[in-house]
């Protein structure tokens, strides 16, 4: 089908390209979140289409009100969209209204006047220490092929010893790793660039894979490859634990990302500050590092509930 047609009038839809473009090259969104937006705007004026009885267009964006966003983010939640995904529903319309409303284009007052569904509750799943160990040891990979196993070692240490995105370990240069370093430059979500420690036995898993692996390795080239040559990619990571959840009897929640959780869990457990955890997070706001006290509160309480001769 050919939306241009369907969902709304040629105008409104030029404007939408255009705020998407501004956030790719202004405001330097992931390409997940443009995406996500991309589809959360594209559903909303397909819904519009069938609300208003026709294309929607600017005139008509200007005078919906807060019932109409309220209409939409029910037949949502009629779909089976969780209070997460409204939320971020709700987002990505503000943000394209603010776009247009500052061109003088529409009213965003509706949007803002809508409240954003209340966000359930839920903690990381870190792994226990010694699960955590396990998954980073070089000994513990399935892989039969020696650098693939030290590959897969050397991203699993990022993870958790320096407590990085999957992304972010994945778009990581042989230039990152000078001989002698003690600290990773990293740049993440928004552009932002962050140092965090280098551990020495996380770079030797790195260095160990560089040593092994076949493939000329260009400075400001993609570190981490494919078994094919090309840049690693994120879903094979996810296979690898998968694997290990079956082979070492891993919780469910035992993720790539589940790394990152433990490296912030443990080191808050060791002592360290939320605010240094934020900054090797890479957070923004630290009511985002804050979930941490959480899960080491819950570690503490079964601690407690199954050690205390009172509990």
């Amino acid at each position: 089908m050919n939306e241009l047609l369907i969902i709304a009038d040629l105008q409104l839809m030029a404007e939408r390209t255009a705020w998407l473009a501004s956030l790719a090259n202004e405001r330097r969104l992931s390409e997940h979140t443009l995406n996500a937006y991309e589809c959360d705007t594209r559903q909303f004026l397909t819904f519009l289409t069938g609300h208003l009885g026709g294309p929607a267009t600017l005139k008509d964006i200007h005078a919906l009100r807060p019932a109409d966003f309220r209409a939409f983010l029910a037949a949502r939640r009629k779909e089976g969209s969780g209070a997460r995904s409204l939320g971020r529903n709700l987002a990505g319309l503000r943000s394209l209204l603010r776009y247009l409303e500052k061109k003088g284009l529409v009213n965003a007052a509706g949007a803002s006047a809508v409240r954003s569904p209340k966000q359930p509750k839920s903690l990381p799943k870190p792994l226990s220490d010694r699960q955590a160990m396990t998954v980073v040891s070089e000994d513990a990979q399935l892989h039969e092929e020696p650098w693939i196993a030290a590959r897969d070692a050397a991203v699993f240490a990022l993870l958790y010893g320096c407590g990085l995105r999957i992304s972010e370990a994945l778009d990581l240069m042989p230039d990152h790793f000078s001989r002698g370093a003690t600290t990773l430059r990293i740049t993440g979500k928004g552009n932002k660039t962050r140092l965090v420690p280098l551990l020495t036995v996380v770079f030797e898993a790195v260095e160990k894979y560089r040593a092994l692996c076949p493939y000329h390795l260009e400075r400001q080239a993609p570190l981490f490859r494919g078994a094919r040559g090309g840049k690693l990619q994120q879903a094979i990571i996810q296979r690898t634990m998968q694997k290990m959840r079956s082979a070492f009897g891993l919780p469910e929640t035992a993720t790539p990302h589940a790394l990152r959780h433990s490296f912030a869990t443990h080191l808050l457990a060791g002592g360290g500050d939320l605010r240094t955890i934020q900054e090797l997070l890479g957070h923004a706001s630290l009511s985002t590092t804050q979930v941490y006290t959480g899960v080491d509160s819950s570690r503490l309480l079964e601690v407690y509930d199954r050690a205390h001769p009172r509990a």
